[in-house]
């Protein structure tokens, strides 16, 4: 039978010299979920993007039902049956759900858009794929779970009888994500196929029929999902045996360390992004925050950490106030901070590793002497960090752009642990990062933990939340809706019912737990 998609031996050589793609082979049978996986780098989204027409090959050929085409743009990828929902989604968000899904492509009366058309387009998409949406509410207004539907039914709306999707359960509920994979399941009994990119091998195991795994470059191996296992995809991946389940020592909880107390945080315009949340941190544990993105974690973490005042409410960082004071002062009462978006918040990309290693200790002995940088201490921190973290590069004085995500990634990780701190906010710790330094990432949080520091950890991987916690807290909506003493007790569906707010624990539940 003749793959409704075929890829033949495609190279894409950037003109910086980067090789993404190197003679890859690559088939989607029609009516099939496949799945394609492999580490930040390994050239997925180079090669979809290839697909899709976002990017045109240095060689190789592309077949569509046996077809041969040329895709100069997306345009002519979709004029051929070829869709792509992209993690970040490209809604408007003050249009409403039937406006965005028939944006480019408007029915028209008298030359304006006809909007009972349009609602009854995606009335009729709805039903027809099993992907409920309100065609009145406007985008900003609805979940995350709801806003992925909208795409979803724009790219079928255009025609899409492929549908690549990048990372579609990034930011879902196990909820949503359950019924992502029924909606997925019902697209493909219909006649469609989907490509699905995801670094979650659980969710490969879950929904595609085969999968293919790259690695620098190069297809590795293509497989029936039914005999592949978690282990054998992840050694695929990273070319080692990688070991996926963290080994944690029992807990030992010490002192409190960190005391938050009613806090509340409103927006400019309005908005309430915070709301009376209040929950302890001690020694020796790590304190996972459980919640779908948006829901007030990143306002949370940006209040406690110095970058963003509160505006109400106190935090405690072992008896004294933190709250409103500068991320320096925050710092010096020894609380450090991986950031979630380590190219914004984390790094100063020109500068040395080196530099970004001392970025928060550079005036303090040893790194400065008689008022000029001790350019030995500096270069010795570079070289310990580099061999005791991991950190892949020749040399410490390389600017830290040149390194991988990953590798970025243990930079901030080796700055904030070399810090000494008594409280680690780990926000997003693994976002983007590949399979191998992400066991390393989690090992470390978990020795941290284990040598009696306090940590609290937010992160949108439920798994991480709850391989890695000892407790855990569900927010929706800015508030606090469950708390949970037992990570180990919990399921992720019970879990889920929290973040979508579904499910409330009563003050006086919550209080004597926390």
């Amino acid at each position: 039978m003749t793959p409704i998609i075929e890829l033949k031996d495609i190279v894409k050589i950037y003109p910086n010299g980067v090789v993404a793609n190197n003679g890859i082979n690559f088939s989607v049978e029609k009516g099939e979920i496949h799945a394609l996986v492999g580490e930040n780098g390994a050239g997925k989204s180079t090669l979809m993007k290839i697909i899709y027409g976002a990017e045109q090959p240095t060689a190789g050929e592309i077949f569509v039902d046996g077809e041969q085409m040329h895709f100069n743009s997306p345009k002519d990828a979709i004029q051929a049956g070829i869709g792509m929902v992209y993690q970040n989604f490209m809604l408007v968000p003050s249009f409403t759900v039937a406006e965005n899904i028939v944006l480019g492509e408007e029915p028209l009366s008298g030359g304006f858009l006809d909007h009972e058309k349009a609602r009854t387009i995606t009335k009729e998409l709805s039903q027809k794929y099993g992907l409920r949406v309100d065609p009145d509410a406007t985008v900003d207004s609805i979940n995350v779970g709801m806003r992925q539907r909208v795409e979803i039914l724009k790219t079928l709306y255009r025609g899409a009888n492929i549908l690549i999707m990048d990372e579609p359960t990034a930011v879902l509920t196990p909820q949503e994500t359950q019924e992502l994979f029924l909606a997925i399941r019902k697209l493909v009994d219909q006649g469609k196929t989907v490509i699905f990119i995801t670094h979650k091998l659980k969710e490969v195991k879950a929904v595609s029929d085969r999968l293919t795994v790259l690695r620098q470059g190069k297809i590795v191996g293509t497989m029936e999902t039914k005999n592949a296992t978690q282990e054998s995809m992840a050694t695929m991946m990273v070319g080692r045996k990688v070991f996926l389940d963290v080994k944690k020592p029992p807990r030992t909880r010490g002192k409190k360390v960190m005391e938050v107390q009613n806090l509340n945080y409103i927006t400019d315009t309005g908005r309430r992004m915070l709301h009376n949340v209040s929950f302890n941190i001690y020694e020796g544990e790590i304190l996972g925050i459980a919640g779908v993105e948006g829901n007030g974690q990143t306002e949370l973490v940006e209040i406690l950490t110095g970058l963003r005042p509160a505006s109400s409410g106190n935090a405690l960082m072992e008896g004294k106030p933190v709250l409103n004071q500068t991320p320096r002062q925050v710092r010096q009462a020894k609380v450090s901070h991986i950031p979630e978006d380590r190219l914004t918040n984390g790094l100063a990309l020109s500068a040395s590793i080196n530099d970004n290693l001392i970025v928060d200790r550079y005036f303090k002995k040893p790194f400065s002497k008689g008022g000029s940088l001790n350019v030995k201490a500096i270069k010795q921190i570079g070289e310990t960090a580099i061999q005791d973290f991991g950190i892949l590069t020749p040399s410490g004085e390389l600017p830290v752009s040149s390194l991988s995500g990953g590798n970025m990634q243990k930079v901030i990780v080796a700055r904030e642990f070399t810090s000494e701190p008594t409280l680690l906010i780990a926000s997003q710790p693994t976002r983007g990062i590949d399979v191998g330094a992400t066991e390393f990432i989690r090992e470390q949080l978990v020795r941290k933990r284990t040598e009696g520091t306090a940590v609290l950890l937010v992160s949108a991987d439920l798994s991480e939340v709850m391989s890695l916690s000892d407790r855990i807290i569900a927010m929706f909506e800015g508030e606090i809706t469950g708390v949970f003493p037992d990570a180990g007790n919990v399921s992720e569906e019970e879990l889920g019912f929290y973040m979508l707010g579904v499910k409330h624990q009563s003050p006086e539940e919550m209080e004597a737990i926390l």
